[in-house]
């Protein structure tokens, strides 16, 4: 992979390197970045398993998706105040072994209570892994080469989630789903032990003023994030704000916001610097980020869900079938290393927003006869453009910016990162379950006997159906299997609609492409 140059990077003052070779540290910090990644949907093809050997129901169960989200997200905004104050070593290092040891407790858990309160404390400790070894690779590498160091990160991090639904899925099937917090354990060893031996902390983190943790910036952080991840994830059962606690939560969520960010621009000492967005680049890139991971996220869930729910894919199949993204994400990081700093990096960004619009709308054009390769090859395309993109997209967000605030700028990135998946994964779900009802809606009207077709179709399977029973009863049987094809069809059209939403917002990306500085003009701000 060759050098990527950022702009503006001979401006910058000589910084700090690392007595170990960058890309051992490289190696070390993304160990464990990758396995908590990967946490982030290795369950999701265990819920049902999970649910019947808790004894609850499937709906319960994605409690266990819901907790370790909500205190991952609490902990990446502190992730860099943390750092400051006990040193990012010594905290990245507490982090993984936090993690691993809730892991072998979520795994012994004998009811669900006792696993959804080791997901919080592994959520905890995994919140900080990806924003701290984002930090680390940022400022173990020259800035010449910090290109190549997101080119792994992006690796990683995309390629995680793409592995994580096919080995819970094989884990699930060929042992228990436990298995899939015990296999932290070996992974995470090795990590530790790497950390402890490579990594070191560099003069602006040693030197740091130390500071006392804004108290109430972090029980506002946690209020208005725990309230509107609980809303999105329950509102659709609930029926949104037709239920008057879902209206206290969206209430709450809402205050707690506002109250945050007006605490954290006031005070002296904020949790989060929150200034940091005056950047123009930084503010630009984390906006795309937001609806970038919507568009991410969304895909992982919805393509998984449509191929066991409609086309009958078992839980291991259907992580088989997105496992194509993570090739399509190789080729994008290597062509992104060596193009990146011979193109403009808006050009490029637009170029990978396009191709990943383009990706969502041969999406759009699934039905119930595809083949597999109908779905592989919009995959491909789609984990090649999130990975041209990201490369391009973490680097210029931070290109910018002082050393000392990158720690920070990662854990804000990282945050709406994660939100903006939730966001998009509950907002299209609940789409379409609307949709598909708006749409049975319409093809039932269809159903009557004064429609020669539906007189047809109902002639026909009574014709077939008739020696097994009575007329009333055959007729009965048509009228079921009829049913079941208008709800399939129905269904398939909401999944079609939800995957072309997603193709226009990433299109609807391109402006705020357009509003980066130009690499000519990058320069230190704030």
């Amino acid at each position: 992979m060759s050098t990527v140059v950022l702009p503006g990077a001979a401006d910058l003052p000589t910084a700090w390197r690392p007595r170990s070779n960058p890309w051992w540290i490289a190696i070390a910090v993304m160990l464990g970045t990758f396995m908590e990644v990967m946490d982030t949907s290795i369950a999701n093809v265990a819920l049902p398993h999970i649910a019947g050997s808790m004894s609850i129901t499937t709906h319960q169960a994605t409690w266990v998706l819901t907790s370790y989200l909500i205190s991952n997200a609490i902990v990446l905004t502190a992730a860099d105040w943390f750092s400051r104050t006990f040193g990012r070593k010594r905290f990245l290092l507490s982090s993984i072994g936090v993690f691993v040891g809730a892991s072998l407790a979520a795994g012994l858990a004998p009811n669900i209570g006792f696993l959804l309160f080791a997901l919080v404390i592994q959520g905890l400790g995994g919140g900080a892994l990806q924003p701290t070894a984002q930090a680390i690779l940022l400022e173990s590498f020259p800035a010449r080469k910090r290109g190549q160091a997101m080119a792994f990160y992006v690796l990683g991090v995309i390629c995680a989630p793409v592995i994580g639904p096919t080995l819970g899925g094989w884990l699930t099937d060929a042992y228990s789903w436990r298995w899939m917090f015990y296999i932290n354990i070996p992974v995470g060893a090795v990590a530790f032990l790497m950390v402890d031996a490579l990594v070191e902390d560099p003069p602006h983190i040693r030197d740091a003023i130390k500071t006392r943790i804004d108290v109430l910036g972090f029980a506002l952080l946690a209020i208005w994030i725990a309230a509107l991840q609980i809303m999105l994830d329950k509102g659709q059962d609930a029926g949104w704000f037709g239920a008057v606690w879902i209206r206290w939560l969206a209430g709450l969520a809402a205050v707690g916001f506002l109250a945050f960010v007006a605490w954290e621009l006031t005070t002296a000492t904020p949790l989060i610097n929150l200034r940091i967005l005056k950047n123009r680049n930084f503010a630009s890139c984390t906006a795309v980020m937001i609806l970038v991971a919507m568009i991410l996220y969304s895909t992982t869930a919805l393509l998984p869900m449509f191929l066991q729910t409609l086309m009958g894919y078992p839980a291991l199949q259907s992580g088989l079938a997105v496992s194509p993204r993570g090739l399509g994400s190789v080729v994008g990081v290597l062509i992104a290393g060596r193009w990146m700093s011979r193109v403009d990096e808006r050009f490029f960004m637009a170029a990978s927003l396009v191709a990943l619009a383009w990706s969502s709308y041969l999406l759009g054009s699934i039905n119930l006869n595809i083949g597999m390769f109908s779905v592989t090859w919009p995959i491909i395309i789609n984990g090649f453009a999130v990975s041209m993109l990201f490369i391009p997209l973490t680097t210029v967000s931070v290109s910018t910016l002082r050393q000392d605030q990158i720690g920070n700028a990662t854990s804000i990135y990282n945050l709406v990162r994660n939100l903006g998946g939730a966001i998009g994964i509950s907002v299209t779900t609940a789409l379409l379950s609307q949709i598909s009802q708006a749409r049975q809606s319409l093809l039932v009207r269809h159903a009557t006997a004064l429609n020669p077709a539906w007189r047809r179709s109902v002639q026909r399977l009574q014709t077939v159906l008739g020696p097994h029973g009575p007329a009333a009863t055959t007729r009965r049987e048509a009228f079921a299997i009829l049913y079941h094809q208008i709800s399939q069809q129905a269904n398939t059209m909401a999944f079609i609609d939800d995957f072309r939403l997603l193709a226009l917002l990433a299109l609807a990306c391109l402006p705020l492409v357009l509003m980066l500085r130009p690499p000519r003009h990058h320069h230190l701000a704030l």
